[in-house]
């Protein structure tokens, strides 16, 4: 394209420049010594590899307690005696032993340091018990501040679960709680009333009746786990089954719902086959054959637990009986069902080091709901879907957060990441190669830890084309890039304003209705255009807003 400006048009633009380019500062935020101990992976975590846990737990409903213990083993990289491990307060930790033999350890705040007595000869995998009790934080309003809910079900029996995304799973279990570090596989023991039963991750090995009446419940995880996926439900729960004929086999499903919803869930939870037959088409096999897939009927919304997705949608179709699209798309499906078993790829297969990073899980898993959409009711059903969603932006702060102190960014990373990538596939301008990279992302990371410029990255070399500033400005700024233009003696100009320094993105468009590529930078370009052209329209599927300058 050439470029073609006179002096007065020039002119006209400077004014324009103070607001066209930059990133948003972050608001400054004061962090304290218990969040690096949190978020950043300290000397005392960095020299032992996670390897097992054996969570062994005693829930007394009574009395909002529990008890028990934590086997942690691990192997050694770097040789230290000094361990953290985390349990945030009022929990605490009663005693810690190696080989039978007590190790001291101190304090500081949700932060536990054990002194080690045997040498950590690098290349050693070794085993610490870490025994525990109190009664943990209660949730209030549970899926997002995190703890226990303690609730009884509608015939007066105790309705119990556990959630604790971005407060830790240390809100109720001793652990290694950072992100980077995922369990290898474990087993968890739950102990609850006699007339209940609780529900875990992966596969239940075990029921044990105990002498005092109560029973415990062994589940085994062999698959790795990040922390905050691991809980526990307790209820008056009935099972109903069936198999899943999936791209690695049969896929065991299993649903755990409270006794007088059973009729309800059996026709309710025909949306979960539905999900996965979607889902594996577009980011491969379900992750976790091995420990089965499983929705329980919890006390609250819902959760991602690994295996062991939690469900609280009150048998409604969107959220809560809400299209969060505002398009009619959303009273499809079940939102619960769709978005938190999207998870399993995003999140529990593919997981955040850092919590700064939450948008690698959250909106991938958004956008998984337009491709639920689009897998059962077409392509551009998905995209009014992802478009609608765009209502739910507030653009408040960036989306990636601070790292190394736990701390998350804006909500925004569900819509507004889910529409920075569905921007993102129409510049691929491949629906299949986009397919190819979905499925792909979830085979390279699978089962690991990641950061955000590994995602990024992976995505720019697959597609061959290079998205680093479409990233920079969608999930570092709260800004809205603006395609700027003004036709102007025989004329068409355009840049990009409102957007980080020598952004780049290709925008397709039509001119008096006929369709183009164009490829504008923050610098302005021109092209010659017949006097009669004057309309132009930016296509809606790039989350973008445009604004004529002359007009």
């Amino acid at each position: 394209m050439k470029k073609h400006f006179c002096g007065a048009f020039i002119a006209f633009l400077v004014g324009f420049a103070a607001n066209a380019q930059g990133l948003l500062n972050k608001s400054e935020t004061v962090f304290t010594h218990q969040d690096t101990l949190r978020g950043s992976i300290t000397k005392e975590r960095a020299w032992w590899d996670l390897k097992y846990y054996h969570l062994n737990v005693k829930v007394n409903p009574k009395e909002k307690s529990i008890s028990g213990s934590n086997t942690v083993r691990y192997t050694v990289l770097t040789e230290s005696n000094r361990m953290q491990i985390d349990l945030q307060q009022p929990m605490n930790i009663t005693k810690v032993t190696q080989n039978g033999k007590e190790l001291k350890f101190e304090r500081d705040g949700n932060a536990f340091f054990i002194t080690l007595n045997e040498k950590q000869k690098v290349g050693d995998t070794k085993e610490i018990i870490v025994y525990y009790e109190g009664k943990p934080k209660e949730a209030v309003r549970a899926p997002w501040d995190g703890g226990f809910s303690w609730k009884k079900d509608k015939n007066g029996k105790d309705f119990i679960a556990t959630s604790c995304q971005g407060l830790g799973a240390s809100v109720w279990w001793p652990c290694k709680d950072h992100m980077y570090d995922e369990v290898e596989n474990m087993l968890i023991s739950v102990n609850v009333p006699g007339d209940l039963t609780e529900v875990s991750n992966g596969r239940l090995k075990s029921v044990k009746k105990e002498k005092d009446g109560t029973k415990t419940f062994n589940w085994y995880v062999s698959n790795p786990i990040n922390n905050y996926g691991v809980n526990i439900n307790i209820g008056d729960y009935v099972n109903f089954s069936e198999v899943f004929k999936g791209e690695k086999g049969n896929l065991d499903c299993n649903y755990y719902v409270l006794k007088d919803n059973l009729a309800l869930a059996k026709e309710h939870f025909k949306d979960a086959p539905k999900m996965l037959k979607a889902f594996e088409s577009w980011f491969g096999p379900y992750p976790f054959y091995e420990d089965s897939y499983k929705l329980v009927e919890v006390p609250y919304l819902g959760m991602e637990h690994q295996s062991s997705v939690t469900y609280g949608n009150q048998y409604k179709q969107g959220y809560l009986g809400r299209d969060l699209s505002g398009t009619g798309w959303g009273l499809k499906f079940d939102f619960i069902i769709i978005h938190e078993s999207g998870h399993e790829w995003y999140a529990n297969n593919i997981t955040y080091k850092d919590i700064a990073d939450m948008w690698v899980h959250e909106s991938f898993t958004n956008y998984s709901e337009s491709l639920f959409v689009e897998y059962y009711y077409g392509k551009e059903a998905g995209a009014e879907y992802v478009i609608g969603c765009r209502q739910n932006i507030e653009n408040d702060k960036p989306i990636i957060g601070h790292y190394d102190v736990n701390n998350e960014g804006s909500g925004d990373m569900y819509p507004k990441g889910a529409n920075m990538l569905h921007t993102i596939r129409q510049i691929i301008n491949d629906d299949a190669k986009w397919k190819s990279i979905l499925r792909g992302m979830n085979k390279t990371f699978y089962h690991q830890t990641v950061t955000g410029k590994q995602i990024q990255d992976y995505i720019n070399e697959q597609s061959g084309i290079n998205f680093n500033r479409v990233f920079a400005q969608y999930l570092t700024t709260t800004q809205i890039p603006v395609f700027e233009y003004m036709f102007k003696n025989g004329t068409f100009g355009y840049h990009w304003t409102n957007c980080v320094s020598k952004f780049d993105m290709p925008v397709k468009v039509k001119i008096n209705g006929v369709e183009t590529w164009l490829k504008p930078t923050t610098e302005w370009q021109s092209i010659k255009t017949d006097n009669e052209d004057r309309k132009l329209e930016v296509d809606k599927n790039f989350y973008v807003t445009t604004s004529n300058i002359v007009e």
